[in-house]
């Protein structure tokens, strides 16, 4: 897509009011900007972190942390006793998370697991009060379908990209939601089950936050 469909201002304005960033989230938007790998950004980024100071959020699982970005924003608001467990394929980038939430002093509330996130959680009996997917789009209903049980009722599955991600077209996506027959690519298609998955589910209920690339979040209700 070449222009946002989400306005300006709101991510303007939600980066003004956003937790200060410290020299650590500073380097690594300067590492995102110069190699241009996709993070949530600082607007979401202090929006994680108030999602998971408002569920007094003990345990987090990420899939997909690649250089631990959004596992630093959310750190702060893990207590000491807790855990936040990030996953990432590509070993090299989570070497450089180790080492950024070692830089901060958050090391010691996070676990950092090499591998498919939909595997690694199976590890984990959770709970999870906070959920992050922001794996392969094609699987975020797997991924979903892999935590759901271990989200305590008031916890949260946040999902990102739900507007942009790269190839996704997000008229396709409102035409497969609208039960369209489209040709539309494996991102979108990825994307419009997962939000059919969260939408039809009684135990949750999903709004959208029109910040960034548009983060979905699910909060268990049942």
């Amino acid at each position: 897509m070449d222009e946002t469909p989400l306005p300006a201002v709101t991510e303007q304005f939600a980066r003004t009011i956003a937790p200060d960033a410290d020299d650590v989230i500073a380097e690594m938007d300067a590492k995102a900007d110069r190699e241009g790998f996709p993070t949530v950004g600082p607007a979401v980024g202090g929006w994680l972190r108030l999602v998971a100071r408002m569920v007094d959020a003990e345990r987090v699982f990420e899939f997909g942390s690649g250089f631990g970005y959004s596992a630093y924003w959310m750190a702060p608001a893990i207590p000491d006793s807790g855990r936040i467990v990030l996953t990432e394929i590509d070993a090299d980038e989570l070497a450089e998370a180790r080492e950024y939430l070692g830089r901060g002093g958050f090391a010691d509330r996070a676990a950092f697991e090499h591998g498919d996130a939909i595997d690694i959680v199976d590890e984990y009996d959770g709970p999870f009060d906070v959920v992050l997917i922001d794996n392969e789009k094609h699987r975020y209903a797997e991924a979903f379908e892999a935590v759901r049980e271990k989200v305590p009722v008031g916890g949260a599955v946040v999902a990102d990209n739900m507007i942009e991600a790269g190839p996704l077209d997000f008229e396709d996506v409102r035409a497969l939601l609208d039960g369209e027959d489209v040709d539309a690519n494996e991102t979108s298609r990825g994307i419009a089950a997962y939000l059919e998955r969260v939408g039809e589910d009684p135990a949750f209920e999903t709004g959208l936050l029109p910040l960034g690339e548009g983060v979905a979040v699910s909060v268990r209700v049942d």
